[in-house]
C-alpha cells in the first residue's frame, strides 16, 4: 500500500489561522490528515494522497462547484456530497481566494445564527454592462 504525503505543519497551522477565527470551527484529526468542524459540520478537510499531493477538500455553492469542474488540474469535485469541491495545495496557492472559499464553506455548514456573524463581501456583478457596486460613502 502506498502511503499518503503528509500535511506540512506550517500549511495546518495557516489553515488554522484562517479557520479558528470563525465562530465555533475548531480542528480535528480526521481519518486522514486535518479537519476543521462548526457543531458536527466538517467546513474543511485537509490530507495527503498517495500521489505525493496535498490537497483540501470544503463546502461551496451551486454555481461554484460547476466553476471548479472547469477551472483546470489544481482544482476539482469530489466524488462524494453534491457541494464537496478542492484544491491541490502547493507554492501556486492563492491563499486570499482560499480564505474566501473557506469563509464561504464556513457559512454554508454552520447554523444560521453562527454564518451572520461573518462578514463577507457582497457577491459582484460579473457582466460587465451591468453598473457597478460604489464604495463611495452615501451623501
Amino acid at each position: 500500500m502506498t502511503e499518503r504525503a503528509p500535511v506540512p505543519v506550517d500549511v495546518v497551522q495557516r489553515l488554522a489561522a484562517i479557520l479558528e477565527r470563525l465562530p465555533e470551527c475548531h480542528e480535528h484529526d480526521a481519518w486522514t490528515g486535518v479537519a476543521w468542524k462548526t457543531r458536527d459540520a466538517t467546513v474543511a478537510h485537509v490530507f495527503g494522497g498517495e500521489d505525493g499531493l496535498v490537497r483540501i477538500t470544503l463546502r461551496a455553492e451551486p454555481d461554484e462547484v460547476a466553476a471548479f469542474q472547469h477551472l483546470g488540474p489544481q482544482y476539482f469535485k469530489a466524488d462524494w456530497g453534491s457541494n464537496v469541491v478542492g484544491l491541490i495545495l502547493d507554492q501556486h496557492t492563492d491563499w486570499d481566494e482560499l480564505t474566501e472559499l473557506l469563509t464561504d464553506s464556513y457559512c454554508i455548514q454552520a447554523p444560521q445564527h453562527l454564518a451572520d456573524q461573518i462578514d463577507r463581501p457582497a457577491p459582484q456583478p460579473t457582466n460587465p454592462d451591468l453598473p457597478q457596486a460604489s464604495t463611495a460613502p452615501a451623501e
